[in-house]
């Protein structure tokens, strides 16, 4: 057969290699230089016929850990390789006459060798989607590698690379990048332009700063910075909307921007810089978890403790905290805290009122009054000792107050009216004035005998932000309860409702609602115009449907817990399958048939996914 006309650089020196039956090549080359010969040739054999055909058949070649000191050439130009039944490979035969289908290389692992070069004929697997080099010993790319154009994966991590090469940002379909462990000492600007990436690993390298055209990365979820030389951050960081995972940590930064526009980020990672004050959160309504330990913090201020009140684990060992503020009981749902080696010499008495603590460790500082056993004693240990020293305190002030109710003074002190469980009727008046003068933010009347809301809650629409009246007689709530905007948190459960107002539509920062053991029949049409709800609790009622109409639940976007058990649902709307954005679905306890109680018990995912598979198609 004829060859085909291509130009000189697609015209390989090898116009014909013959592949014997025991795959052994013999390739018309130039001679290689004797001190290289024997590594050269041992490399080309690994790429062996049988590894040629399932390429060709798969998309897919893995040289994987084979020793191999460079890369065979067959590998750049098996997408050009035409076998026949003779065994014949050849470079010069024309596309059309292939009689077989073959697919082009997609997959390729040359991961944990020592190779050192990349070649330049590297553009020629133009069909490229992953590709796994790390594990190398690869001190440069060649600027051919920009030309990979549908390159989605790359896993450069562990080599020797100190810089890329500007034709490296033309892969702008990468969507995974790792080049962690390298030598990195700068990236440029046009880092912005792979704005298709999801995940990005700079970490291990030696970056001293970070250039602004990061901030074009919006649709990073996760990115890794640790282990680096960075003094600070670029403030267009910020402008990484959909970042949920951030590590800074093993860093040289001394400052960390306002972070409120990351609002979807839920877990960042600080620790062992220079910090010295905690950063601004304000709008951080997602973070669940911060680690900022090894640092030099000195206070945890009122103003974090009122934005973190979602915040899940804190770890903040080994900085220089001195005082820890008395709402550190916002941060209710604070599961896990760190505190050890810091300069405490007290702790508030709020402390005691963190109820889901699982984890609190207050080693190594100079807490005089709390005796080593106790310290040392675990968790359970500890909290008893804060929980007792709370009821001690609470017994001493109401023999010092005549009418039993907390003065100006203590609720200065705690910033909350804390009066479960007293058999209280109704609360007077001075107490909610009292409270409005100090700023009181939390309200607990749980466990008492109201049988109304009390009319003075009113007086703390500029303050209130958790408001706590389960365990009560109530029938109604007010339509004035809407003047308290900044309300986060409500805990209406265990009463007689049997509906809410309109006017609790109006409270748009609303994160939690629990109306749990009440009368409802229905989901109460102002629940849909909570739009930043995240969390309704309505088990043990009598709701008997599932609104999934764009005039109810499919307007609540943030909605990512949803109890409905032990109602009288006597069907489940496929649509419901739609509702991603749910994280945990409770049904359990219900009247309708489908799903079974099989399906429920496999969790969220399960349920939402046999819900989508029932809906009908047009």
């Amino acid at each position: 057969m004829a060859p085909i006309c291509r130009s000189e650089n697609e015209v390989s020196k090898v116009e014909n290699v013959k592949i014997s039956k025991q795959n052994r090549y013999e390739i018309k080359d130039p001679p290689t230089p004797l001190g290289s010969f024997h590594n050269k040739k041992a490399d080309e054999n690994e790429l062996s016929l049988g590894l040629i055909k399932s390429a060709k058949r798969t998309g897919q070649l893995s040289l994987c850990n084979r020793g191999l000191g460079t890369v065979p050439d067959n590998v750049w130009k098996i997408d050009e390789l035409v076998l026949d039944e003779s065994k014949e490979v050849d470079f010069t035969r024309n596309d059309t006459n292939r009689w077989w289908t073959a697919e082009p290389l997609k997959t390729l692992d040359l991961s944990s060798n020592a190779i050192k070069v990349i070649s330049g004929n590297v553009k020629f697997l133009q069909h490229l989607v992953n590709l796994k080099l790390h594990d190398n010993a690869i001190s440069s790319l060649p600027p051919e590698f920009g030309e990979l154009k549908s390159l989605m994966n790359l896993s450069l991590s562990h080599n020797r690379l100190v810089t890329l090469p500007k034709e490296f940002y033309r892969l702008t379909e990468l969507r995974w990048l790792n080049i962690s462990h390298n030598e990195l000492t700068k990236i440029e600007p046009d880092f912005g332009d792979l704005v298709m990436l999801n995940f990005l690993d700079l970490s291990h390298n030696k970056l001293k700063t970070l250039p602004p055209g990061m901030g074009y990365l919006v649709r990073v979820v996760e990115i890794n910075l640790s282990h680096n030389e960075l003094q600070e951050l670029p403030p267009d960081i910020v402008n990484l909307r959909d970042l949920k995972k951030m590590n800074i940590s093993n860093n040289c930064l001394k400052k960390l921007p306002p972070l409120g526009e990351l609002r979807r980020m839920e877990i960042l990672d600080a620790n062992h810089n220079d910090i010295e004050e905690l950063p601004d959160f304000y709008g951080c309504s997602a973070l669940k978890e911060l680690y900022i330990a090894n640092n030099y913090i000195k206070e945890i201020t009122d103003e974090f403790c009122d934005q973190m009140q979602h915040l899940s684990v804190l770890n903040i060992r080994d900085n220089k905290v001195e005082v820890l503020p008395e709402n550190i009981s916002l941060l209710r749902k604070l599961k896990r805290l760190e505190l050890s080696n810091n300069n405490l010499n007290k702790l508030p008495r709020n402390l005691g009122l963190l109820s889901q603590l699982q984890s609190i460790n207050m080693e190594g500082n100079k807490l005089s009054f709390v005796r080593q056993d106790v310290l040392r004693g675990g968790t359970e240990r500890m909290m008893k000792f804060l929980r007792d020293r709370i009821a001690e305190e609470v017994v001493s002030e109401t023999r010092v107050t005549a009418d039993n109710w907390p003065d100006k003074y203590t609720l200065k002190k705690s910033q909350a009216l804390m009066m479960p469980a007293r058999e209280l009727t109704h609360v007077p008046e001075h107490v909610f004035s009292a409270s409005a003068e100090v700023d009181v933010h939390t309200v607990d009347l749980s466990k008492n005998k109201l049988s109304a809301i009390p009319d003075g809650l009113v007086r703390l629409s500029d303050s209130l932000t958790s408001l706590v009246l389960s365990s009560n007689n109530v029938t109604s709530v007010p339509p004035e309860i809407s003047s308290c905007r900044r309300l986060q948190y409500m805990d209406l459960g265990k009463n007689l409702l049997m509906d809410l107002p309109p006017e609790l539509g109006d409270l748009k920062h609303l994160r939690e609602l629990v109306i749990s053991n009440n009368k409802f029949t229905k989901i109460p049409r102002c629940v849909y115009d909570l739009e930043n709800l995240e969390i309704l609790l309505a088990a043990e009622n009598k709701i008997d449907e599932i609104n999934v109409s764009s005039d109810a639940l499919a307007k609540m976007k943030k909605l990512a817990v949803l109890d409905l058990t032990n109602n009288s649902i006597f069907t489940v709307p496929p649509e419901l399958g739609h509702f991603t954005h749910l994280r945990s679905l409770e049904l359990m306890g219900n009247c309708f048939r489908q799903p079974r109680h099989a399906i429920l018990a496999k969790g969220t995912a399960s349920i939402l996914s046999y819900l989508r598979d029932r809906i009908p198609t047009k």
